[in-house]
């Protein structure tokens, strides 16, 4: 693996409750310019259509700067930290985010957006049906956007994942100077998501991006829920 490419599919549209996610990418796709889905490649899609598609958006007051705030405290299990309205808790999945992910960007007024119930399932729905659509071997990585404690900034993450590695595991191997590596694990599904969200950004309408040229071993079965969020016995911060 010397070059990777990562482009965005054009033409999404608005997703609506029900929408069939993979029909419409496959779509997009082949009637794009060069960006028809091949296998190996790796489809990133945000959590924000993905929720819009399995109807995980619900009313609230749009007067109200804080009318958002029973879902937070709904959606969470844990609430670890509060400064002000912000929230930083713990989701059933398992993440330890904002305000549990409930969010009120690119959604319509007086909605707020809740994170899919299951978004590894989520991303195994889509891959199956662009299998079926498409004809195509891909991975599918859905993505949401996080904050990192100790760092200014935020960063897409994957949240759920389907047919790809969440974590490469390096242990026993050698670095380039030959020694073996102990402690080494890679969040590939992050750095892919991160990527994916250079050629998306957050107002450019462009939802879904493709990452092209990944080493194909790291095509297997995959989970965010199960290989990537740590197990609060293993957390020295919580």
């Amino acid at each position: 693996m010397s070059r990777l490419s990562v482009f965005g599919i054009e033409g999404i549209g608005e997703i609506r409750a029900g929408d069939d996610l993979a029909g419409i990418i496959a779509t997009a796709a082949a009637e794009g310019d060069d960006t028809a889905l091949a296998d190996g490649d790796v489809v990133v899609v945000t959590q924000k259509i993905v929720s819009k598609a399995e109807d995980r958006l619900v009313p609230v007051d749009p007067d109200d700067p804080v009318g958002h705030k029973p879902l937070v405290e709904r959606e969470s299990v844990r609430i670890l930290r509060r400064r002000g309205d912000l929230i930083i808790s713990e989701t059933s999945h398992g993440f330890v985010c904002a305000n549990a992910g409930v969010d009120l960007s690119n959604v319509e007024r007086g909605y707020a957006a809740l994170l899919p119930v299951d978004s590894d399932r989520s991303a195994r729905r889509i891959r199956d049906g662009l299998r079926a659509r498409a004809g195509v071997e891909v991975g599918v990585v859905v993505s949401d956007t996080f904050g990192r404690p100790w760092r200014r900034g935020v960063t897409d993450v994957a949240i759920g994942s389907a047919g790809l590695a969440a974590v490469v595991d390096l242990r026993g191997t050698a670095d380039a100077l030959g020694r073996e590596m102990q402690v080494t694990e890679v969040a590939i599904v992050d750095e892919i998501a991160s990527a994916a969200e250079l050629v998306m950004g957050k107002a450019r309408n462009v939802p879904v991006a493709v990452v092209r040229g990944l080493d194909p071993s790291w095509f297997r079965t995959g989970s965010v829920h199960d290989e990537i969020v740590r197990h609060p016995s293993e957390d020295l911060f919580r």
